[in-house]
């Protein structure tokens, strides 16, 4: 008696591949408009010749997009005034930019990427993983991130790295927020370190 063979010969179904986290979306979205901004450059811009300088000027670039109303002198909203103000005043005219934790996520995601794409070896790696916050919570560690430290990542420069700590001081000074670096004195240095988040002057 035949025996019924049907779908022993057939190939097994591929299983389906699982979707990119939220986080990976973003990140190839993220290299892909850098990607777009440096061949719409002029002049273009091969990824080979892109240093922590360019990565500051892409980063400028997306101040035209931003959201984020950065008041200035001499607005009455400069410093946290914006509270004294009535609900129904005119709107002032201060500039919109990038957010300065938008820019800092950004600058993660963009190095990821180039380091993925385009390897930044187990030193650089190791070298690359200050981000302005932490290089901000430790300011005394910042001299050891030098352009060769980010030399093939311009997303890991010095350059890039001092530009998002004054993107950060100047929208903290806008709201009313002052950093101040703290002196040494017997009491700091019994309890050891300085308080994070107050040892960068503004």
């Amino acid at each position: 008696m035949p025996t019924s063979g049907a779908g022993t010969d057939s190939p097994p179904a591929e299983r389906p591949r699982p979707r990119p986290s939220r986080y990976e979306s973003q990140k190839r979205r993220d290299w892909q408009t850098f990607t777009r901004y440096l061949s719409l450059r002029r002049p273009p811009l091969h990824l080979r010749q892109c240093s922590g300088a360019h990565a500051v000027e892409f980063l400028r670039h997306l101040d035209r997009y931003g959201k984020t109303r950065v008041h200035e002198p001499p607005c009455p909203s400069y410093g946290g005034g914006a509270s004294s103000l009535a609900p129904e005043a005119e709107p002032c005219q201060c500039p919109r930019r990038q957010a300065w934790g938008s820019l800092d996520a950004l600058v993660g995601r963009l190095r990821a990427a180039f380091d993925e794409r385009h390897g930044g070896g187990a030193a650089g790696s190791v070298a690359t993983t200050t981000t302005a916050a932490a290089a901000a919570a430790a300011p005394q560690q910042q001299p050891e991130i030098t352009a060769g430290a980010g030399e093939n990542n311009p997303f890991a420069t010095r350059a890039v790295i001092l530009y998002l700590r004054d993107v950060r001081d100047a929208q903290a000074r806008a709201r009313g927020i002052s950093y101040c670096r703290k002196k040494k004195t017997g009491s700091n240095k019994e309890t050891g370190s300085i308080p994070a988040g107050e040892g960068v002057s503004g």
